[in-house]
């Protein structure tokens, strides 16, 4: 999820930046659906494309490594943004949603980070999500469910990833009846599925050097219309994927006043694939000291976290194998946010137990949205198409 600078529960994973037109040209939110009580989820439908509901995204990451230890981390995130809906400019060309995509590496074992970010319109099958093609892409980066399996391909002028994920659990609701609610309000709230446990196989190529990697990856997917509110500041999401087979899904929404939003949630998965939604009172997540700053953007992150669930006997400590896995946007369409590997280390019920996950946290660099006054701010910037060396 990402506050001021997603485009709202991971990514705001990034409105205030995506995307470069006055206030008056954002779409008029009444046009679209808000995310409320009830929703009938149906599967593989909800997978897809909800054009209805102005903003959505499909967040994929992960820890991987190669038979003889050498660890990556990895992010690809899918955005698609309404801009307008009239009826009667429905042509190829017409833009009438925006699609932006970022793309990360983490080189865990060689101490490296690369990322890369793109923005494009549907266009001629430029950028989409196709239900009936079960595909989501962004040029050539791409994910294609066949079934319930999916593959991923991503073609960068650093790095290439091609993986083969297959879920190990069914699809997860997060929230509370049907609805994962950010701030006071009807429809201040998002539909939003995770598939908490992807076994994942395949290659990633860096530099031209390939390697063969395994591991687990975790799929976020989101959809909504209204926003978060002007006094929540940023947040901090995790991931974990624990060696027990179990999954937690946490974050905290941190207010201007230093508190944290009681609508702050999470959700428990247990090794059957059973949940437990849970409260903000339910947990804490709490930095305790470590921090790195950004010689980039100049933001200071806590890079080590406590993790206590005491109703299901969890205490963890999160640790970062990289520090250096912040996003900072080189362009006005991206934010700069902090988001990367982490190892868990901690007991359950007094046994020790070990995990993986990831870790973002926004709202941490100045000028990222700092009121949150831009949310209603569309910024577009078209790109053209990458060089022909990478389009394959």
């Amino acid at each position: 999820m990402k506050i001021s600078c997603r485009l709202f529960m991971h990514p705001l994973r990034f409105l205030c930046s995506l995307l470069l037109v006055f206030c008056s040209s954002a779409p008029a939110t009444q046009n679209y659906r808000v995310a409320l009580p009830g929703y009938q989820y149906s599967f593989p439908r909800d997978y897809f494309n909800h054009p209805e509901f102005q903003t959505e995204w499909w967040y994929y990451t992960g820890n991987l490594q190669t038979a003889d230890g050498h660890r990556f981390g990895f992010e690809l995130t899918f955005f698609r943004q309404a801009v307008a809906r009239d009826p009667a400019h429905h042509t190829a060309w017409d833009v009438e949603d925006l699609y932006l995509a970022h793309l990360a590496l983490s080189d865990l074992t060689a101490s490296n980070f690369y990322h890369v970010e793109r923005t494009n319109r549907a266009g001629p099958s430029i950028a989409g999500v196709d239900e009936a093609a079960q595909r989501i892409w962004n040029g050539n980066w791409q994910i294609q469910w066949k079934d319930s399996d999916q593959s991923l391909q991503a073609v960068s002028e650093k790095f290439d990833l091609q993986f083969s994920l297959h879920p190990e659990k069914a699809p997860v609701i997060n929230g509370e009846n049907g609805v994962s609610q950010k701030a006071e309000g009807p429809g201040r709230a998002s539909h939003y599925i995770s598939l908490t446990r992807l076994a994942t196989t395949g290659l990633i190529t860096v530099h031209g050097k390939s390697f063969s990697v395994s591991g687990l990856a975790w799929m976020d997917h989101e959809f909504f219309t209204h926003q978060l509110t002007p006094e929540q500041a940023g947040w901090d999401w995790m991931s974990l994927q624990l060696e027990d087979h179990s999954e937690l899904m946490l974050f905290h929404i941190r207010r201007k006043d230093g508190t944290i939003d009681p609508f702050s949630a999470g959700t428990y998965v247990d090794a059957q694939g059973h949940t437990l939604h849970l409260r903000e009172s339910d947990f804490v997540l709490q930095p305790v000291g470590d921090t790195w700053k950004s010689p980039t953007s100049g933001a200071s992150y806590p890079v080590h976290w406590k993790i206590s669930v005491a109703k299901l006997g969890i205490e963890l400590e999160a640790r970062t194998p990289l520090d250096s896995q912040e996003l900072a946007g080189d362009s006005r369409i991206a934010p700069t946010y902090w988001e990367g590997a982490i190892d868990l280390n901690g007991t359950r019920s007094g046994s020790a137990i070990v995990g993986s996950g990831y870790l973002e946290m926004t709202g941490y660099a100045k000028g990222c949205c700092p009121d949150l006054a831009c949310r209603n701010v569309v910024h577009v910037r078209l790109l053209p198409p990458p060089p022909k060396s990478i389009m394959a």
